[in-house]
Order: C-alpha cells, then structure tokens, then sequence
C-alpha cells in the first residue's frame, strides 16, 4: 500500500528541513546500491564521482525542481568520461563518452543526483534482464527472480532504495514489463516525446529501433511520475479526467494469463470503476464497423519483431557476432529481410495504427495486463517466454502510445503482476494526472 506522503514529497520535505542533504542522500545511495544478489544493479557505479556531485549541488543558491533527488541512468546513454556499454563488452571497451547525452545533461540541470548507469539487456534487446557478460539481474526484494528487462537494473536501483528513480528505455516493453515484475511504476513516454517538448531527447543514446524507442523512467509511486515527467521531459501538468472512458482488452485476449496476472487485472478494473471511470471491452457493439479487430492484434508481434530485428541489424552492422547467441540471431534474421518483407510489415503497420486510431476514438485510455506472467525465475529457460510477453506490450509500442504501468501490489494483488494503462499519442499529461489521482485514492484509503 502507498503511504500517506509520495516518496518524492517525503524527500523534498526532508531536505527543505534539514533533516537530509545531498551528502547524506548520496551516502544512503551508496549503501544500498547494488544490493540484490547478483551484485549488478549498476554497471558503473563511483562513490567519489557520487560526492563530488553532492559538493556542487550544496553549493548552488537555487534549489531546482529534482535537487538532490538520485536518480539512475540506464547505459544505454552517454555519461561524460565514462564508457556507454549497452550491456555488451565489445562497445564498452569502445572509449569513454566525450559529453554527457541529453537527458544526462537534463538530469543535471534539474538538480537530480545520477547515481549510476545501470544494468540491461545487452542492447536493451531483451525482456528478461539476462545478461552471459555481466550476470543476470536479480530482484534485490528476492533472488529466485529475475528483474525483467530490458530496463533490469532500473527496476533493480528503485526496488533496493538506491535510486528514487530510474531512467530507463522502453521498445517493446523494456520499461513496463521491469516496472510490473518488480512491483513498480513504470512510464513510456509517447514515441520520441511530444516533439514541441524535447526534440533532442535521444541525443547521446543508443537507439535499439528507432521506430519504436521512447524515454521513460521507474519509480514506486504513481503520484511522483507527473511531477518527474514535468521536470525531466517538460510534460505539463494538467487536471485528472474523473469519469475517464476506458477501453478493457477482452477475456478472450487473456488465454495465455497466468492467475495472478489475470488477479492484478481484475483488481485495477475493480479499482478503476469505483474511481468512476466507465470501462467496457475493445471488442463491446458499435455498430456496424467494429473498432476493435483482433486478428490485427493477433499479428502485432510479427510486425513488431520484423521491423525491430531490421532496424537493430542496420545499427549493429558488422558487429553480430559480438552478442550472445540469441541476440546474434535476431540480428541477422533482420538483415536477411528483404524489400518486400519490410514494405509488407510497413504496410500492416500502417493497418494496425489506424485500428488503434480507432479505438482511441471511442475510449480516452487502454487498459491491459503488463505480461501474461507475474515472474520470471532465475536460471530456468526463458527462450519462449519474449513473444509471450510480446503479445501484451507491441501493440501500444506499434502505435506510439504513453503507457503507465501500475503495480497489482498496491490492490493487494500478488507481486509481479501489474497492468498498463495507455493514452493518445502525445496525451501523456493527461495520463500522468489520471495515474496521479488513482495514487492519492490509493493512499487515502490505506491512510485511514
């Protein structure tokens, strides 16, 4: 259950009282930081850069929206003078960066103390946190489970108390199926960000596929992601919809749930509907022309996957064999798709898009589980369970949509489980307040 003051507010009231400061925030982070079993939420990880940072933020005369807030970055983004690996040892050892990438350089113009690049994927091009170079990421809360991923070590850094908050990359899933895993709050951005908000965002990342690779972070608590999202990515704030109409994936799209995925479902729809929303299925009468079309749904991975695995090979050029196996693969299945095959996946995309456009119309959010699985154990074989996951996140990713994902935990669900509720392309403040607003519900009637 949420306390009666968010993480965030907690924090800033402690600073403004004395009662912290940035020494002591940092040498918490440094205590607790790589605190899960496999010793590897962070990749790079200096206590002394993290001392330095809090001596200029105690002497600055103003106290920016993030100040002392510490927040992790996910390496997959340039940190000035140190190596950006990308989860994979060939492009670490490929030199130190000469500058800080955007949202670095965000993150110190807020005030936010970065406390480290954290573990992935290699690639980010993976939804299990499993990593044969670095070590599999494991769940500081228990290790018998891995983090998810590809965002593994920002789930990790938020779930062990180093981090507030953890940057963090979202593709297919990369930020939302962590986020759900690890009991989390999870936002996607909209793809690229609204582009009259923060047209450089991706300056000084390494993109995956850019055609679906968006910013994001992880955090406890709903009530912190707008204030964030404000400071860090200039989303405004706005007023929570009260009576939002939100459309429900279908019971027939649930066969592979498992039961407690299914329970952290049924729980947000219970809650969602005693706030006041209006919910009803994708696939409820409209008429003639029905707005929801499940084979289009069902072939969304296809897409996805094709199209991803294309882009990714035309980045990692000439580098293939420098990946584990899997990955290795996936690469160059991309690069042997041919003209046709990417104008068709183009073309189905562009069907899909307009079906989602559809479907927006009609309802003002999209609410389904994050995964069909609640955990993914440490060491069993995990080679089947990505399109699995797939199936649930690729159709907000083909369509560019913000997506939040809100932990089953909180209703008393079991951990792991967690659903996304997703909103028009660029209406991520609308989105921010309405999860805002179902945190405050939350906690007020835990607080009683």
């Amino acid at each position: 259950m949420l306390e009666p003051l968010s993480p965030l507010t907690q924090l800033r009231a402690a600073l403004a009282d004395g009662r912290a400061n940035p020494a002591s925030v940092a040498e918490q982070v440094i205590t607790r930081a790589n605190g899960n079993a496999s010793r590897n939420t962070y990749l790079f990880l200096n206590a002394d850069a993290l001392r330095r940072q809090t001596e200029t933020l105690a002497q600055s005369t103003e106290r920016p929206p993030l100040w002392s807030v510490p927040i992790s970055l996910k390496d997959c983004f340039d940190l000035a003078s140190i190596p950006t690996s990308c989860g994979s040892p060939f492009y670490a050892r490929q030199g130190a960066a000469a500058r800080d990438s955007a949202i670095a350089a965000r993150l110190h113009s807020t005030g936010a103390l970065i406390t480290g690049k954290t573990h992935l994927h290699p690639l980010a091009y993976g939804i299990t946190g499993e990593n044969a170079d670095y070590g599999d990421c494991l769940q500081p809360r228990d290790p018998a489970l891995l983090t998810g991923g590809s965002s593994s070590g920002a789930a990790a850094s938020v779930q062990e108390g180093s981090a507030l908050a953890a940057i963090g990359t979202d593709t297919g899933g990369s930020i939302r199926v962590p986020a759900a895993l690890c009991g989390l709050t999870g936002y996607r951005a909209s793809h690229r960000l609204p582009a009259d908000v923060w047209p450089e965002a991706w300056q000084g990342g390494a993109h995956l596929a850019p055609s679906f690779d968006t910013l994001g972070f992880l955090l406890r608590d709903p009530r912190d992601a707008a204030p964030i999202a404000e400071a860090l990515f200039g989303v405004p704030r706005c007023a929570a919809p009260e009576a939002p109409r939100i459309g429900c994936v279908p019971e027939s799209y649930l066969a592979g749930c498992d039961p407690d995925a299914l329970s952290g479902f049924a729980a947000w729809k219970h809650e969602l509907a005693g706030a006041g929303a209006h919910l009803a299925d994708f696939d409820s009468d409209q008429g003639d022309e029905p707005s929801w079309q499940p084979a289009e749904w069902d072939g969304a991975v296809e897409i996805f996957a094709g199209i991803q695995a294309h882009e990714a090979s035309l980045l990692n050029a000439g580098h293939f064999d420098q990946f584990e196996p899997s990955i290795r693969d996936r690469l160059r299945w991309g690069s042997s798709l041919t003209e046709s095959d990417l104008e068709a996946l183009h073309l189905r995309w562009q069907t899909f898009r307009t079906g989602m456009a559809r479907l927006l119309s009609r309802f003002d959010l999209l609410l389904m589980p994050c995964a069909p699985v609640s955990r993914l154990a440490a060491g069993a074989d995990h080679s089947q369970v990505r399109p699995r996951i797939l199936r649930y996140t690729s159709p907000f990713s083909l369509a560019g949509l913000p997506a939040l994902s809100l932990p089953g935990e909180l209703l008393g669900a079991p951990l792991g489980t967690g659903v996304q509720l997703a909103a028009a392309p660029g209406a991520d403040a609308l989105l921010l307040a309405y999860a805002e607003a179902l945190g405050a519900r939350i906690a007020s009637r835990s607080s009683r």
